[in-house]
């Protein structure tokens, strides 16, 4: 058998891989130059670029980087709760995708503690809608321009934002030998009509 086939194939691959990282190295060099008009933080750690936001300029760059660079998926949404420093206190976190350059980017907007509200991203890519309302129930940072912005996971009449690290943990002590009268009292003693 003739594996001279096979051997091209591979080469051919190797090329194409090395071309596509090319394309994209080249264009992750445009996007941080264009970025610069926003006076965004540009930071670049093992090849995964995040970028610092600023409220004000978040749904611009969001605009940017989905209409000249292609960043068509918004993978996640999420929240960094910073406690105790309250400035800022929150970072939230938007992990976009490109397909056609295959690259990932963060952009991070910082949000401090006294008033956490960020500009929705819904209008950009229309998924945040329930990504955005995931963070403001659990993290009660609120969205300024979101279509339908209530609780998804928790009951609507539940107080606090369970991701919160100031959230009150509610857990019951562990019993053991040093401590087992102690928990001996305090333990619930069904009556017999609980039982």
């Amino acid at each position: 058998m003739d594996e001279k086939p096979d051997q091209d194939a591979r080469v051919q691959g190797q090329r194409s891989d090395e071309d596509h990282r090319l394309k994209a190295r080249d264009a992750i060099g445009d996007i941080l130059h264009r970025l610069e008009r926003f006076g965004v933080e540009v930071r670049l750690f093992r090849e995964e670029i995040s970028v610092l936001v600023a409220p004000l300029q978040l749904q611009d760059v969001a605009r940017t980087l989905r209409d000249e660079f292609k960043f068509d998926f918004l993978s996640s949404l999420t929240a960094s709760d910073y406690w105790p420093q309250l400035e800022p206190r929150f970072h939230v976190v938007y992990q976009l995708y490109s397909h056609p350059y295959n690259i990932r980017l963060c952009l991070r907007v910082p949000v401090n503690d006294s008033d956490p509200v960020v500009p929705t991203v819904e209008t950009v890519w229309p998924v945040a809608n329930w990504h955005e309302r995931e963070v403001f129930d659990m993290f009660g940072i609120r969205f300024e321009g979101h279509s339908d912005l209530r609780r998804i996971l928790m009951p609507h009449d539940w107080e606090g934002y369970p991701l919160r690290k100031d959230y009150p943990l509610g857990y019951e002590e562990p019993q053991f030998t040093f401590n087992f009268e102690d928990i001996q009292i305090r333990k619930h003693r069904p009556t017999y009509e609980e039982a």
